[in-house]
Parts: structure tokens; sequence; C-alpha cells
């Protein structure tokens, strides 16, 4: 179950006419075992950024990394979301430790029940509050990449959300005459955060959640990348112990065996007693 918070300002969105960035690519493809071996070799000691980028680089070979950089965090989320449906099913299971009591709960949900429907996103997007006009855009991954790592060693969440804000807010106007962006009232920007989110919604999926133990209710950040990456990893471990184990008693290549279907090389395992 997702649950999500629509603040209401009394604000106005304005949507231009602006070219729009399409919220699919058009050629995505699936990863072969190779393929994906290979995405989590270079993405080992990688940001999960970088991760999100090597994954959707090789599903879409004929959409420039540029473009890709430049999706929405919600859509590259989803791209992110269809793909691992396509490599490991549309189930997702997973863990969660209760903030309460420390229980550990077992989540068992669909790639539908987190999957948000995308619109067509606009390039720029417009507010008016308070007196003030603001053009910005949405937030996307080269915008995290170059969040200061001071703000991130610490932890500075308050800092790490202004830098992202600056960085999307194109235009400020007051009066008719254009404001600096590091004046912006707090008023404004936490409209402006509200309005990112609602456009973007894929962006920030959380699930509520309640522990059967303590009855205790919360709300958790699902990340798709985290998670993917997760999964990526231990299949990437489980997959090279098979390798070594076929080659050892085959003489079978990597790259032979990376080929075969799961059903074919869980048959050969089985022959040689694993």
């Amino acid at each position: 179950m997702i649950d999500r918070e629509i603040r209401e300002h009394g604000d106005t969105v304005t949507q231009r006419t602006i070219p729009a960035l399409s919220p699919i690519p058009h050629l995505m493809r699936s990863l072969s075992a190779q393929e994906l071996l290979q995405v989590w070799e270079q993405g080992l000691n990688q940001p999960s950024v970088q991760r999100a980028l090597l994954l959707l680089a090789a599903a879409c070979p004929e959409t420039s990394p540029q473009l890709l950089a430049e999706l929405s965090i919600g859509q590259r989320d989803a791209y992110l979301l269809t793909l691992r449906e396509w490599l490991f099913g549309s189930q997702i299971a997973s863990l969660v430790t209760c903030s309460n009591c420390g229980d550990r709960l077992e989540l068992t949900f669909s790639v539908e029940d987190i999957r948000v429907p995308q619109d067509i996103i606009l390039q720029v997007l417009s507010l008016d509050v308070a007196d003030y006009q603001v053009q910005f855009r949405l937030p996307n991954s080269l915008d995290l990449m170059a969040i200061p790592t001071r703000y991130t060693h610490n932890q500075n969440i308050l800092a790490v959300r202004r830098f992202l804000l600056e960085r999307c807010l194109l235009k400020v106007e007051s009066n008719s005459s254009e404001q600096p962006v590091s004046e912006l009232p707090a008023e404004v920007m936490e409209a402006v955060v509200a309005q990112m989110a609602e456009a973007d919604p894929q962006a920030d999926v959380q699930l509520a959640l309640c522990c059967p133990a303590c009855k205790h209710k919360w709300q958790a950040i699902f990340d798709i990348v985290s998670f993917v990456w997760s999964e990526i990893n231990a299949w990437a471990y489980r997959i090279l112990r098979e390798v070594h184990t076929l080659a050892l008693a085959y003489g079978w290549r990597e790259a032979d065996i990376l080929a075969m279907s799961p059903q074919r090389r869980q048959f050969y395992l089985e022959m040689v007693g694993v």
C-alpha cells in the first residue's frame, strides 16, 4: 500500500508550451545474464545514482546517457521498476525492521502496487504563490551527482534539500521584478517542493507499514535503486558460484554457461550434485 500526502497551498501550477520529456524510453529492453553481470561489475564501487544510470544505459543502448541522466528522478525510477520486473518478475519480497520494537517484518507486494502512472512531464513548471512567480524543473540524476560530499558525509538533509531546490529553480519574480533565488521565502520554497512531489510522484514512493507485534505504524521510503541493486548483487554472487561449479565439472567457458537458460543451467547443476 502506498500512502501519498499532497499538501494544499491554494497555489496554481501553469504548464507552459515547452518541449516535454517522454516518461519512458521508446527503445528499452531486458538484459542478458552476461550484460547484467557486466553492469554489476562496473557498478560495484559506484554510488547509487551511477548504478541506476549504468542499468538504464545497458537497457536503453539507443538512448544517449545525457538524456537518461536528465530524466526526472521519478521517470528514472519508473524505468528501473520496469527493468526490475523484466529481470526478476512482478513480485517483490523484502524485510524491514520495526522502529518501535525491533521486530522483523516480511513484506510482499507487486510491482503494480508501487507503480505510478506516468504522464508527459514538461521541462519547465510554473507556480504562483504569495506574490511570487516561480519557474522550476524537476530534480534529475545530474543534480544528485552534483551534491557536495560535505553535505552527504554529514547527512545534512536540509542543506541537501536547499542545494537541490536552488539548482532546479530557473526564475523567480515578484512584483514584476526578478528576485535572487537565495532570498526566496520559506513559504514559497515549501510550495515548490510540494508541487515537485505532485508532478513526479514515482520519485517518492512510501509504504504505509504496521507492525503485527506492537501495532506501531510508520511510513517507509521504498528506494527502488538500492533495492534492485541488492537483488542484482545477490544474483551475481549466486550465478558466479554456478559458473564456477559448472566450469570445474565440464570445462565450459563462462560465456557459454551464462548463455544457458536458468532451467538448463539448473539441470546441469543437479547432474553434478549441487
